[in-house]
């Protein structure tokens, strides 16, 4: 039988392949597109943008290629620390009191959206995670073990004979 028949398509976890400027682009537009309407539909920034928030979050880590990995791990606190500095700046009423000084009310909005930040963060480190796990798995499964079940590779290493 042909290996060819034995191929399956790309899993879930193999299929991201976008730069991560790409994707920290898309991201950035997404959350600001979402806060905009967060504050059209309420005076602040509420539950619309966290749920926006963890679904972009999870949505990064699945469409970047593994080069790019840490460029997307490191996306979140800052995606939300840029969103909420923004509206501390020019509305501080929409994420703190109205009075409060740009870092109190930078303080207050990342405290006051803490928990989406805590679950997109860790879903976007988990998801990472298991891509690198599984395109390892690939990597070594394509590649083949040698007889003894060790990976033989490298420069330097003696071919395996028997």
């Amino acid at each position: 039988m042909s290996s060819a028949l034995h191929e399956q398509p790309p899993t879930l976890w193999e299929q991201g392949s976008r730069p991560s400027r790409e994707v920290v682009s898309l991201a950035v537009a997404v959350l600001l597109t979402a806060t905009v309407l967060d504050l059209l539909l309420s005076e602040g920034l509420g539950l619309f943008f966290d749920l926006v928030f963890v679904t972009v979050c999870v949505g990064a880590a699945l469409r970047v290629r593994p080069h790019d990995f840490f460029d997307v791990a490191a996306l979140p606190p800052l995606a939300m620390l840029g969103v909420v500095l923004l509206l501390a700046i020019s509305q501080p009423g929409t994420v703190a009191r109205p009075d409060d000084g740009v870092v109190q009310a930078t303080v207050s909005g990342m405290a006051g959206h803490g928990i989406a930040l805590g679950l997109g963060y860790a879903a976007c480190l988990a998801l990472l995670a298991v891509r690198r796990q599984v395109l390892r798995q690939v990597a070594l499964r394509q590649s083949g073990p040698s007889q003894d079940g060790l990976s033989r590779s490298g420069p330097g290493l003696p071919p395996h004979d028997e």
